[in-house]
């Protein structure tokens, strides 16, 4: 069987669309189609049924996904093995920086004893963009705040979402609350506008930064307050709670998504031992124990 064409029906599968695939695999979306027609004309069969608003598997198709796993991951493991890819494989990681900071010191040089030969290219943003990039194929993993469902995000737990201050700042001083965030698009900022406009309360975005150092430098002078998840309040900062008169900021859903177009055994590796770190820490609930009833 053409690999190539099985690795566009894996990722075609994986992302229930040929656009989503197309980008992962960065090829158009017509070549991607015209390679899943030339495979079911080799099987014989259908493999997909498309409607005008998705793109499903058929039974045939189903029959086939395991099996089209498996070669692939011989194939990579083939090369591996026979000095094929003698540079090393490169896996881009996309991933906040306050994320980096709280799973990447234990996970990198545990997966480097591993897999020594393994290139880790690291790309730190907000989410929404990682996950933008993730979809146009620029990133092979992306470890992400949940913003909305997509096909391929999987949903490890959650984190409570909470605010900061100084130590030194006494919050119930300001008639106006001066906030340090994101820019528009981080779902922290969205939380934060949507709880103070439920109490009525007034606000100024008085410092925003993409990173969380320009964020941090600002709250840490008392000069602003933020919102971020309890692994990721910085030094010389507390949790303010309800005592301050600040209203409850809910949970954010953490989510991996991960390229169905790469198959090796060393990038399950990384995947698993990230998916590992994060749901093996206190601060991340875990999905296996939210409730179909459990509010999002």
């Amino acid at each position: 069987m053409d690999t190539d064409l099985l690795r566009a029906f894996v990722t075609v599968a994986e992302c229930e669309g040929f656009s989503a695939a197309g980008k992962i695999l960065c090829r158009t979306q017509s070549a991607v189609s015209l390679q899943i027609k030339r495979l079911e004309d080799r099987m014989g069969e259908a493999l997909f049924e498309r409607t005008s608003r998705s793109v499903l598997l058929t039974a045939a198709g189903g029959r086939l996904l395991p099996y089209a796993r498996q070669i692939l991951k011989l194939q990579d493991e083939a090369q591996r093995v026979m000095g094929a890819d003698r540079k090393g494989q490169s896996i881009r990681l996309g991933i906040s920086e306050e994320q980096a900071s709280a799973y990447l010191p234990g996970l990198l040089p545990q997966f480097a004893e591993s897999h020594p030969d393994v290139r880790i290219e690291i790309v730190c943003d907000i989410s929404a963009s990682l996950v933008e990039r993730f979809q146009e194929g620029l990133l092979d993993v992306v470890l992400a705040i949940r913003h909305a469902p997509t096909h391929t995000g999987e949903l490890l737990g959650r984190e409570p979402m909470v605010w900061v201050a100084a130590e030194h700042v006494d919050p119930t001083g300001w008639s106006r609350l001066p906030l340090a965030l994101n820019p528009e698009g981080c779902i922290f900022r969205a939380h934060a506008f949507a709880a103070l406009g439920r109490e009525s309360r007034t606000w100024d975005v008085r410092y925003t930064s993409p990173s969380p150092t320009g964020i941090n430098l600002a709250v840490q002078a008392g000069l602003a307050m933020t919102v971020k998840t309890p692994r990721s309040v910085p030094a010389g900062c507390r949790v303010l709670g309800i005592d301050e008169g600040l209203p409850e900021l809910g949970h954010v859903e953490i989510e991996i998504h991960r390229s169905p177009g790469q198959m090796s055994e060393a990038f399950d590796s990384f995947c698993n031992a990230l998916r590992a770190t994060v749901t093996g820490t206190d601060c991340v609930e875990d999905v296996g124990m939210l409730s179909e009833e459990t509010p999002r």
